[in-house]
């Protein structure tokens, strides 16, 4: 009688028997060896790798895909979904997705039956002309793009990704705030995520883009970033919502009135850049970054030489009036001075009697700034102190370039401005300007009054090279102004005080606002024809490109902030 036990083992392999030596991977069952037969076998067959890819390229695609219905609501409010977003910023088929299938743990207020994959945020690295970007976009399909802990989670990996790889973060944020049912975890998530960007400031570029609602907690991380662009009629940021600030305060107001895109851009400074359309905001996104550095280690990212060093620009001579009180558009000079006539203004709404803008001189990238003769006759008020403040010392933790055009008639004077504190806020810039250890270039136009002329990096405060046009004033005041406060007694008990006043002043001018008076005190490097000035900063550029100045040693400085 046979049975298992008899059974000889045969090789498996459908060409006959095999050696063991000629199966690489497999061992053939010897002779003699029982064979083991399952007398339960499975009532259905293990999934086999077919099945499995199936599976997965459903639940993949059911992820990438979303809700349709959460989707086509997201369309009605004129909003992209966060991955179309993605799409229109990234290189094509560059991005490289993390954590796609994260779902929150939380339990309890109906969490336990709703598990959405990704938590409401994709997040993840791309290209952006083919340099590494991270990124992570909150998505309002899931959750309200609410933030909890698993979604926290993925921005948090997402910043210490881009600092552990040297590579500029990008932020785009479309949420309801702090998940309510997560409570406090969702409040730690967001402690985590701001230590992080305070750990990355001056390491990484961070760009925040605000594409819808940004309320509450989640408000503070677009302030902690480089820069910050919104688009008008669906982006908002607030601390407290018009409902709470109705509650408290009694006064009805709308989303855009308290934290809409032109509240931000004009009044308070939060927002750097303002866009009608998530299109056009998105590639400009794109242009910022091309002329930003990797990190703070790396330099910007330079183009061809465009022969600036023998430029001529007699335009420039023309635009600025030889009359010091004759306004003009600095924006004018500015593209003068850059390559192709481009550079990219920040913080244009906010503060516009001075200028802060990115451009290219000579290929390479530096910061512009520049006083507005047209507003405000181009004076310094404390916004327009913080504004260039914040822009010079992001220049100086990357490393770029400060190039300071000069047309200041002094501060603002006033009882508000003193209350508001002026002051302070005028050391900010001064603080920002004497730390900065890049190479910085003043060039002056024409006045130059009192503090203010100090503060725009003059020589005192460390720039490395002041050029100055012939049409230069450097003083404490105008020549008005210091007449009256020297010869006040003089003038009250004159026969024809006009005609004196017209006297001493023409004398004034004369002796100390000549354009060589503080050239010839070491003040002024050169005073330049207006139409050599962009070849002049582009042999300046050049002649300062290896520059290295050691800061004091010390934890960090107190700004006056």
């Amino acid at each position: 009688m046979s049975g298992p036990s008899d059974a000889r083992a045969q090789p498996l392999d459908d060409a006959g028997p095999v050696s063991a030596a000629g199966r690489r991977g497999h061992r053939a069952v010897p002779a003699g060896e029982a064979r083991v037969i399952s007398l339960h076998p499975p009532t259905e067959p293990e999934p086999g790798m077919p099945l499995l890819r199936k599976r997965r390229d459903e639940l993949a695609a059911h992820v990438t895909d979303g809700r349709m219905e959460a989707v086509r609501r997201q369309h009605s409010l004129g909003k992209y979904t966060a991955r179309e977003r993605l799409a229109l910023l990234l290189d094509e088929d560059s991005f490289t997705e993390l954590e796609p299938y994260r779902r929150h743990r939380a339990r309890g207020l109906g969490l336990d039956e709703n598990r959405p994959y990704t938590d409401g945020v994709v997040a993840g690295s791309g290209t952006i002309d083919g340099r590494r970007v991270f990124v992570y976009a909150q998505d309002f399909t899931v959750f309200g793009g609410s933030l909890g802990e698993a979604h926290a989670a993925k921005i948090q990996k997402v910043l210490d990704l881009a600092v552990a790889t040297g590579s500029p973060v990008i932020a785009l944020n479309d949420s309801g705030g702090a998940r309510i049912q997560e409570g406090v975890m969702a409040l730690n998530g967001y402690g985590e995520i701001f230590r992080r960007q305070v750990d990355a400031s001056g390491v990484i570029p961070q760009i925040s883009v605000i594409l819808g609602p940004c309320a509450g907690g989640a408000a503070y991380s677009p302030a902690l970033a480089d820069f910050t662009f919104m688009v008008r009629d669906t982006g908002w940021m607030f601390l407290t919502g018009p409902d709470v600030v109705e509650a408290v305060t009694g006064r009805r107001v709308t989303h855009d009135e308290l934290g809409g895109a032109d509240t931000h851009g004009r009044h308070s400074g939060v927002a750097t850049v303002v866009h009608d359309d998530e299109e056009s905001c998105l590639a400009d996104v794109r242009y910022l970054v091309s002329l930003l550095p990797r990190n703070y280690l790396e330099p910007a990212p330079a183009s061809r030489e465009t022969g600036a060093t023998a430029d001529w620009r007699p335009r420039l001579a023309e635009l600025v009036p030889a009359e010091p009180n004759r306004p003009y558009d600095m924006r004018e000079v500015f593209a003068e001075i850059a390559d192709d006539g481009e550079f990219f203004g920040v913080h244009e709404g906010w503060a516009p009697n001075v200028l802060c803008a990115l451009a290219r001189i000579d290929g390479r990238v530096v910061g512009l700034v520049g006083n507005q003769p047209c507003v405000l006759a181009g004076v310094l008020d404390g916004p327009a102190s913080q504004k260039a403040a914040r822009f010079v010392r992001f220049c100086d933790a990357f490393g770029i370039p400060l190039v300071t055009l000069v047309d200041v008639p002094g501060f603002l004077p006033g009882v508000d401005e003193e209350r508001t504190g002026i002051i302070r806020q005028g050391a900010q810039l001064l603080h920002a300007y004497c730390e900065a250890t890049v190479p910085r270039i003043q060039v002056i136009i024409r006045k130059a009054f009192g503090g203010a002329y100090i503060v725009m990096d003059s020589r005192s405060i460390g720039c490395d090279l002041s050029l100055a046009w012939p049409t230069n004033q450097i003083a404490v005041m105008g020549a008005e102004g210091a007449v009256n406060v020297l010869f006040r007694r003089e003038l009250g008990s004159a026969a024809d005080p006009g005609w004196l006043r017209g006297r001493l002043v023409g004398e004034y001018e004369d002796e100390y606002l000549d354009a060589h008076y503080a050239a010839e005190r070491g003040l002024v490097d050169d005073v330049i024809d207006p139409a050599a000035t962009r070849a002049a900063i582009a042999r300046g550029l050049a002649m300062l490109q290896d520059k290295r100045k050691p800061g004091p040693q010390r934890k960090h400085g107190n700004p006056p902030v």
